[in-house]
């Protein structure tokens, strides 16, 4: 999948990150592991945010994962979903989903949105 994302979109997502973070620190803190735990798997975001939102996560899917590891991986994602304020996560995940999951979680592992515009293929 190709996006192409502007400094602008790039801006309030780290802005809305960043809210996310002030307000409900254990929801971000939660979702921030997340992201490391798919950055350490090798993972891509794209899989981590089809599962988080209940979309279709097969296109993204990790090929020749073992299948304790992925079962572990997607108990860590239900714990998440399960928290009482995933809701506000979700809600930030839905409303910048179009610059990508992927660049939402490199936004939230502290990557500048400068680094991030411009088209990109995302999997």
């Amino acid at each position: 999948m190709i996006i192409d994302s502007s400094y602008d979109e790039l801006k309030n997502a780290q802005t809305a990150i960043e809210n996310l973070k002030a307000t409900t620190p254990t929801i971000y803190r939660k979702f921030l592991n997340i992201v490391h735990l798919t950055r350490q798997l090798q993972y891509g975001y794209q899989y981590m945010g089809s599962l988080l939102m209940d979309e279709d996560p097969d296109r993204f899917q990790p090929k020749f994962q073992d299948d304790y590891v992925l079962s572990i991986y997607h108990q860590e994602i239900e714990k998440l979903k399960k928290d009482k304020r995933f809701p506000e996560l979700k809600q930030l995940l839905q409303s910048y989903k179009h610059i990508s999951y992927t660049n939402i979680s490199k936004l939230a592992l502290g990557e500048k949105p400068a680094a991030l515009i411009g088209p990109a293929v995302v999997h």
